[in-house]
Formats: C-alpha cells, structure tokens, sequence
C-alpha cells in the first residue's frame, strides 16, 4: 500500500517497521520507527546494506554505532519546538539507541547504498532552516542531512517540513521521478506525519502516478506515506500544524532537481 495508517504502532515499545519498499513500488528506501521506554531501553540492529538516518523525534538517547559513542542526543518534546538531532550509520555496522528520558521516538531512514563511510551527527544547529513559499504556501523547511553533508554519505537527503494551519507545502505540486537533466532528477521518497493537537488532520494530494489512481489521502498523527513518483502536495486543515519528515534517495546523486507541475506554475507569479 502506497499509505500506511499507525496511529496505535507509535505508542508501542520496540522496532516497527513502517515502509517495507516493494510493495510501494520503492526500490532504496525502507522506513521504520523505534520507541523507547524505562521497560524497553535499549534496541540493537545491523545497517546491513543500508546507510541509515536516525532521526530523534522526542526524547534524549544514547546512541553507539560501531565503536563510537554519540551521547545525551536529543531531547526535545515536540517535533515542532526544534530542529532534529540526527545520527548517521554507515552501511555494514551494527548500532545500539539506548534511552536517556522517560520515553523516546526515533525515526530509522533507511536507504540500499554501497559506499561505506564514517558515521557522524547532526546537531540542531547544523540543519539549515527556511522559511519557503508564499500567500498560502509557506511552510518552514529543515534541511537536517542536504548539501550540507555532501561526501559524507552515499544516497541519503533527509529533512523535516512544517505546515501551518490552511497552508500548502510541496507546492506548487512537483515530482522527482524520472532522470532528465537539468529539468528533473528520480528520488524516492517517504513521509512520517504528526500533527498539532494531535487530533487533527491533513490532505495529501497525490496524482500523476503509474502506479497508483489520483487521490488525497486523510493524514493523521502517525501516518506513512510513501512516493515512487508523481506529483504529492500536502496541505493542513485549518487550526492545526501539520509537520512531516522527508527523507529520499535516487540513483544518480544526492541534487534534489524537483520538476513542477507546468499547470501550476503561474502561482508563483501571485503578489
């Protein structure tokens, strides 16, 4: 399924896994959620063939990836207060997160690579944050793992978008599915969605697919949402935040060349 619904997974201790790949037609990415609690402190995997982004979404870790220790990471409460601490895992290395706070999310980015290189950490203030858009289309954009990164990891560009109540992001609609320079490069892509209060909702919009009909989609807290291609804006209901983490990755390089939807275009000659 291209939407996955885990309103009740995000409060359950353990590893989940989200986004499974093949069956939402992505070939690189795979997307799972890892909660910790004082009954269940501590998860270990394996990269395996995967470099891995570990997003901290609420709470403060400890995290080993191989011999290195990266420490008292984290710790905001919301995803809303603050840019993301955010530790990378090469390929073929085992990795711990252990629990520091009372509870902890953590968002496991995965993509296939075959570049090996040194892990590392980005701190709040290394995320390079934006206010993009305009008229009913801003939305604030934290980009954790971009260009600011380049040479230090294989596929992964990962960042985070927040839209405020009533307005678009994505917008206007752009896709990433196809290798045509200087127009368009081909990302994959996934969503992980909150919302504030948590009750609320949003739409995501998603059409121009091979694979999948036109839709908009009913988002909530909680919610995957995966993107082997087409055009996919995101717009919140009004009174609420919508905020989602993005991550992506193609096979020709790590410069994100969106191509917009040429019908579209014409609003971002609005004053």
């Amino acid at each position: 399924m291209l939407f996955k619904k885990h309103t009740t997974v995000q409060d359950t201790p353990g590893y989940h896994e989200l986004i499974e790949g093949e069956a939402e037609h992505l070939h690189l990415l795979r997307f799972g959620l890892l909660n910790l609690t004082a009954e269940y402190p501590s998860v270990t995997r394996n990269s395996g063939n995967e470099e891995i982004g570990l997003v901290i979404l609420t709470g403060r870790v400890t995290v080993h990836v191989g011999n290195q220790e990266f420490a008292h990471l984290g710790g905001r409460e919301s995803v809303f207060t603050a840019p993301a601490t955010t530790v990378y895992v090469p390929i073929h290395t085992e990795y711990t997160v252990t629990v520091e706070s009372e509870v902890a999310s953590v968002a496991v980015c995965r993509s296939a690579a075959s570049k090996s290189y040194e892990p590392f950490v980005v701190q709040p203030d290394d995320v390079l944050v934006a206010l993009r858009g305009q008229n009913n289309w801003r939305r604030e954009v934290r980009d954790i793992m971009t260009g600011n990164v380049e040479g230090r990891v294989d596929r992964l560009v990962i960042g985070e978008t927040i839209n405020y109540p009533g307005e678009w992001s994505g917008y206007p609609p752009h896709r990433h599915e196809e290798d045509r320079p200087p127009e368009e490069l081909s990302f994959e892509e996934i969503y992980y969605f909150k919302v504030e209060p948590k009750d609320g909702f949003g739409i995501q919009v998603h059409y121009g697919s091979k694979y999948h009909e036109d839709a908009g989609y009913v988002i909530q807290d909680g919610d995957a949402f995966a993107i082997p291609d087409g055009f996919h804006p995101v717009v919140a209901a009004g009174g609420y935040r919508v905020y989602y983490l993005w991550f992506m990755a193609g096979p020709s390089g790590r410069t994100l060349t969106p191509f917009e939807d040429p019908k579209h275009r014409w609003v971002k000659d609005l004053k």
